[in-house]
């Protein structure tokens, strides 16, 4: 039986997909969070065998969280289950060691169809995803990323896209108001973007926030 955590923000996609998964008698659901930083806690506390993964998640955001998640859990299988799906997400999910990736649109078959195959120890993508793979292929500029930020960067640049203040970065992440401002300086400077809300753009293209909804 593998034990399964499910990480996902939205509270009525979660529970969905829970109610399904524990009909699976090969599943043991042994965790559920909606939040990025719980979540690695969660992981480092159950040890899972799998896990089913969003994207975009407050905090920690699903591509740094997988790779804090692989240093650690060397043997975890990972489905992604994205309502968001673009080189750049895509790319850096399988680099971070994703074993697939499944457009939310695809559907629940799809879904199950992804999970079954990942957890035992093959890779799964969704036609959207697919297609998108192929593309990605043929035209390779089209993947270009963020990697040339650092993961401090990237966390930064991430809580300031969600509107968190400078004070507010450096209690979350432990560290001086000085050294937010430096990274931040440094990011801007690496990306030539001087704004909040030119951040906030690039956040949201590269996949590292999800884009508000209006109420």
């Amino acid at each position: 039986m593998k034990r399964l955590v499910i990480i996902e923000d939205q509270t009525a996609i979660r529970e969905m997909l829970a109610e399904i998964l524990r009909t699976d008698a090969s599943i043991k659901i042994v965790g559920e969070s909606g939040d990025g930083q719980s979540a690695y806690q969660l992981c480092m506390d159950t040890k899972p065998d799998v896990i089913v993964l969003d994207a975009k998640l407050p905090g920690l955001n699903g591509v740094d969280l997988l790779r804090r998640l692989n240093k650690v859990l060397t043997n975890l299988r990972v489905l992604v289950f994205s309502g968001h799906e673009n080189p750049v997400l895509v790319r850096e999910m399988l680099e971070a060691g994703a074993h697939g990736f499944v457009e939310k649109t695809a559907g629940l078959f799809e879904f199950k169809k992804g999970l079954e195959t990942v957890a035992n120890g093959g890779t799964y993508f969704g036609p959207a995803v697919a297609a998108l793979l192929r593309n990605v292929v043929a035209n390779p500029g089209a993947s270009a990323s963020s990697d040339f930020l650092t993961d401090r960067e990237r966390e930064i640049l991430q809580l300031v896209a969600e509107s968190y203040s400078t004070k507010e970065i450096a209690t979350k992440l432990g560290i001086s108001v000085k050294t937010v401002d430096n990274h931040r300086t440094n990011l801007m400077r690496k990306l030539d973007l001087h704004d909040v809300a030119s951040l906030t753009r690039y956040a949201l293209e590269i996949g590292l926030i999800e884009q508000k909804r209006s109420p």
